[in-house]
């Protein structure tokens, strides 16, 4: 599983598509909402939470086709399908390699593109702590789908019409406990919800992955 998951990370890194892709279009959205709304500062401060995390749950789904879809083209999902790795450990960790690539580097910026929409100072924490939590979640649904949706042509759009509405949970938690972090209210109901969505996610969907992935390789 660790060789697996250091090449997973090595193609990320060289074909650029996690790291780069996800951040240039987060720093894009979070710029172009002042110029869409205004720039009035307490409108900006009450948005912040949920255009925060709307934009990085688009950001994660940018780079979800490329999950499984490079290792069918050049034929070496047969090969780990066949390996002695069971299908539900290379599930798994393709969604952590996801979130590594992805989630993680969306969830450091986030505070310092906060700054550019205003958020209020007592949010910043809550926002990393959020983000922490419901991330991998976003990745390990995103690898559900691309099971489900490996080997077809224009899979991605599919795709994202299967996977944004298991989203939602996540994202309504998500800017939920910023929004009352920056309220000054206490939002442990909603990370602890968050966390749920995350060890349920992780404990359920290589499963159901790895099942999608068998029926599309016969």
């Amino acid at each position: 599983m660790i060789a697996l998951l250091r090449r997973d990370l090595a193609l990320a890194v060289r074909a650029g598509g996690g790291f780069g892709l996800g951040l240039a279009f987060f720093l894009i959205v979070v710029v172009l909402v002042p110029f869409g709304v205004g720039p009035e500062a307490e409108l900006l401060t009450r948005i912040a939470p949920g255009i925060l995390w709307v934009a990085a749950l688009l950001a994660a789904l940018l780079s979800l086709d490329r999950i499984f879809a490079l290792d069918f083209e050049d034929g070496s999902l047969p090969l780990l399908a066949t390996s002695p790795l069971p299908l539900e450990g290379v599930a798994l960790v393709k969604g952590i390699a996801h979130w590594v690539t992805t989630g993680l580097p969306l969830t450091l910026a986030a505070p310092v593109l906060g700054f550019l929409l205003n958020l209020a100072p007592s949010a910043y924490l809550w926002l990393l702590l959020s983000l922490a939590l419901g991330t991998p979640a976003l990745s390990m649904i995103g690898t559900f789908g691309a099971a489900l949706t490996v080997g077809l042509r224009r899979g991605g759009l599919l795709m994202s019409l299967l996977v944004l509405p298991l989203y939602i949970p996540t994202l309504i938690f998500g800017a939920e406990a910023v929004r009352r972090g920056a309220d000054g209210l206490d939002p442990s109901t909603s990370l602890l919800m968050l966390a749920g969505i995350t060890l349920g996610s992780f404990a359920l969907l290589p499963f159901a992955a790895s099942l999608a992935l068998r029926v599309n390789l016969r």
